[in-house]
């Protein structure tokens, strides 16, 4: 069985909805794609926007898209404070009971009442690598990371789909404790 996968780490950004793309940029604004992202269909873009919280704010936020159902901003533990929010640790879509900010673009501003959240460790598996790795949708995994930082991951959340492409995912913050970078492997322990 395959145990050895790719790591990314994932900075702080921002997944908007079509109506607060609209309020944010104009009616009708298209987003403007800058890069492929290794998941299929996922782009970062070239517009960014400020988040601000109730103790402060995070200017050039980066835009991730294509526009999904609802608003969310995926944060570091350290950016919650920076904003004066609770950091929530959650799996990306889960926004209920979550912080809120205001929202600033260059045509607007949103306040959204829910949202906020640092994203859970997660491992992205196309059906057939769940297969390969003896794994299925929504099991929770151990990641041991190499080199001299290395670490162990625990409560680690696989998401099996077959649009997704091979890979981990932490944020920034985890990343850099743990001295790993993008691209390098790491291993699920079984």
């Amino acid at each position: 069985m395959k145990t050895k996968l790719p790591i990314a780490l994932s900075n702080r950004h921002i997944h908007l909805s079509k109506e607060d793309l609209y309020k944010l940029f104009g009616e009708g604004y298209i987003l403007t794609k800058t890069k492929d992202l290794s998941q299929p269909g996922q782009f970062a873009c070239e517009e960014k926007v400020e988040v601000k919280g109730p103790k402060g704010s995070i200017k050039n936020v980066r835009i991730l898209g294509p526009v999904r159902a609802k608003t969310q901003v995926e944060i570091s533990i350290s950016d919650a404070f920076a904003l004066g929010v609770e950091p929530i640790i959650r799996n990306s879509g889960d926004v209920s009971n979550t912080p809120g900010a205001k929202i600033i673009g260059p045509k607007g501003e949103i306040d959204i009442k829910e949202g906020i959240i640092v994203a859970a460790r997660h491992i992205h598996m196309h059906t057939s690598d769940g297969e390969e790795f003896g794994v299925k949708d929504k099991d929770i995994v151990k990641v041991r990371t190499n080199g001299p930082r290395s670490v162990v991951f625990e409560n680690v959340l696989v998401r099996v789909h077959p649009e997704y492409a091979l890979e981990m995912h932490v944020d920034i913050e985890e990343g850099n404790a743990a001295g790993v970078k993008n691209g390098e492997t790491v291993e699920i322990i079984k």
